[in-house]
Order: C-alpha cells, then sequence, then structure tokens
C-alpha cells in the first residue's frame, strides 16, 4: 500500500471511553487516516458520538459496519472478552485490524485472532500503544547505548486503593472473571509486560502466584510473578489492587547503573550511572495513542514496521497466562 491509496477508510467497533480522547481522534487526525463509520449496540449512545465526532456513519451491528464496501480497516475498542468474536469477523472479510489491548482474556484465544489473520496474510496490530511513546523509545536509547552497562534485572510495583466502585459489589467488566481472569492485573499489567518485551527481547520463562485477597469481585487481586528473559535479564513483579497507595515504579539494574520510571504515571524518567543523575519529562501526547497510530501509517504508506503486531501481543499474552498459572 502506498499514498495512492489514501485516505485508508477505518471503522470502529466499540465506542466507549477509551475512542473518546485516548485513541478515537488519533486516527481522525493521523495523515491518511480516516474515520468513516463507528459502531456500538445502543442506538443513542453511537449516534451521539458519531454526531460529537464528525463521523458520517453509525451502526449498531458490527457485521454491518465490516463488510462496509466504504471501510478499509476495522479497530475494535471493545472489552477483552468479545475480542475474538469480532477479530474473526473482520479476518474473514479480509481487512486489517487493530484491536485494544490486551489482545484477549487469555493465550488461547490470543492464538486463534493470531492464526485468523496470518492464515490469510491480513496485517493485525494490537493498541500497546507505549511502544510508540517518546518516554519509553528515550529508555529503550539508553539500553540500547549502555547507559547502565550491561542490564541485570528489571522489577515493577505496582498498587492501587480499592475505589468505590470495587466495594460497592457493583459490575464492572475489568473485574469480572469471565471477562478478564486476572483483573487489573489483565488491564494494567499488560501493558507493563509488553513494554519490558520491548524495551529487552522476549520472555523465555515465566511463573506466578495470583489470589483475590479483599472477595470484593471474582477475578484476581493480587499477583506476583517472576520471568526471565531469553536475553538472560530477570524480571519480577507485584500488583496488588487493594492496597493503602498509589504506587507504581519500574526499576532497571545494570551492571554500571539503574533506570527508574513509571509505566502509568506522567513523571520523569531518571538514568543514574557513573556521571551522576540524570531526569528528564517528556510528556505523553493529547491523544496517548497518536504515536500508535502514526506507526499504523507508515506500515500503511511507507511499508516500515510497527512495533506491536498481533505476533508481538500473542507473546505478551503467553507470558501473562504463565504469571496467572493459567497453563
Amino acid at each position: 500500500m502506498n499514498e495512492k491509496n489514501m485516505p485508508l477508510r477505518w471503522g470502529i467497533i466499540g465506542c466507549g471511553a477509551v475512542t473518546e480522547i485516548k485513541s478515537g481522534p488519533a486516527y481522525q487526525r493521523t495523515d491518511g487516516f480516516k474515520v468513516v463509520a463507528v459502531m456500538r449496540r445502543n442506538p443513542e449512545k453511537v449516534e451521539d458520538y458519531a454526531k460529537r465526532h464528525g463521523i458520517p456513519k453509525f451502526y449498531t451491528n458490527a457485521d454491518t459496519l465490516i463488510q462496509d464496501n466504504e471501510i478499509d480497516a476495522v479497530y475494535i475498542a471493545t472489552p477483552p472478552d468479545s475480542h475474538k468474536y469480532y477479530a474473526i469477523k473482520v479476518a474473514k472479510s479480509g481487512k486489517p485490524c487493530c484491536i485494544e489491548k490486551p489482545m484477549a482474556p487469555n493465550y488461547t484465544d490470543s492464538l486463534e485472532i493470531y492464526k485468523a489473520f496470518q492464515e490469510k496474510n491480513i496485517p493485525l496490530f494490537i493498541a500497546y500503544y507505549r511502544r510508540s511513546l517518546p518516554r519509553f523509545l528515550k529508555v529503550r536509547e539508553w539500553l540500547n547505548s549502555n547507559e547502565i552497562g550491561a542490564v541485570r534485572h528489571i522489577r515493577w510495583l505496582l498498587s492501587r486503593i480499592s475505589g468505590q466502585l470495587d466495594m460497592s459489589g457493583a459490575y464492572n467488566w475489568r473485574t469480572d472473571i469471565k471477562v478478564a481472569p486476572g483483573g487489573y492485573f489483565d488491564d494494567l499489567a499488560s501493558h507493563g509486560l509488553d513494554l519490558f518485551i520491548f524495551l529487552m527481547g522476549d520472555i523465555k520463562r515465566a511463573h506466578g502466584l495470583s489470589t483475590n485477597q479483599q472477595g470484593f469481585y471474582s477475578a484476581k487481586d493480587a499477583v506476583s510473578g517472576v520471568w526471565l528473559h531469553g536475553s538472560g535479564v530477570t524480571g519480577e513483579g507485584s500488583w496488588n489492587f487493594g492496597c493503602d497507595r498509589r504506587e507504581d515504579k519500574v526499576e532497571i539494574y545494570g551492571s554500571k547503573g539503574k533506570i527508574s520510571f513509571s509505566v502509568f504515571e506522567e513523571e520523569e524518567i531518571v538514568l543514574e550511572n557513573a556521571n551522576g543523575i540524570q531526569r528528564i519529562f517528556i510528556e505523553n501526547p493529547k491523544h496517548v495513542q497518536q504515536y500508535h497510530v502514526e506507526n499504523l501509517a507508515h506500515y500503511f504508506f511507507e511499508e516500515r514496521e510497527h512495533p506491536s503486531t498481533g505476533k508481538t501481543a500473542l507473546h505478551t499474552s503467553w507470558v501473562m497466562d504463565k504469571i496467572l498459572g493459567a497453563h
């Protein structure tokens, strides 16, 4: 595909919160892309979304959107338990697809999605947009330029306070074991683990423990894991969603220094080595998926590789399942 194929016309399945600011406007603002239709089952909400965002067509049936001849590619932005259902339909239509993360609730479903696109040789991408954010590309640059020497170990602590929604017992798909077996671990830890794979290569072994400490919902609320990258770097993580404080700290230890940063908070990234301490603040774009989406355009129009594909996300799904003890 090249510039003669512009614009690439997108349809969005699911137009909830993630598409309001994080992703939807990024597809609309990227050169060569155009969002021509959105789908949501609620007729009033989908019409409202389309009008507010200036999108000409809206549907309440996903099949209608997928089969629309004026749509070239599909972005699936629904909860994870429906990703496979919609993705298989998109694969059968022969259209490229980007799916919100995680790819699916488990590795088995992720593999089925991956194979459906691979068998037809259709591009598949997953919205692990941190692989495209400048602040994490700076961390990768430090690692690749040996600013901390040989990388030895990575450690991540993520803790959250239980919210009113959690304690109320009201339904939340993010903590429904049928939708997200690991609860907030599925939603949040997937971002960090995928990022670590991007920074330090594939993981060849992973193990973990998971439990529900609070009993507020059916999914897990406390997870601990260890892993080994193919490069020999060891890793450990702890994710707890019932603590008295919010913390998010990653530390990468090397033979000659250390790098510290947050996965979710917009904080400084810190480099410590023989030259002293260097602190850099790199702001995220307003529409946080902007660079991820722009990299999709680079893929389609300039034949550049995209950092987050079905293949890379499939590996992340495998690691997630290993830490949760799913297989």
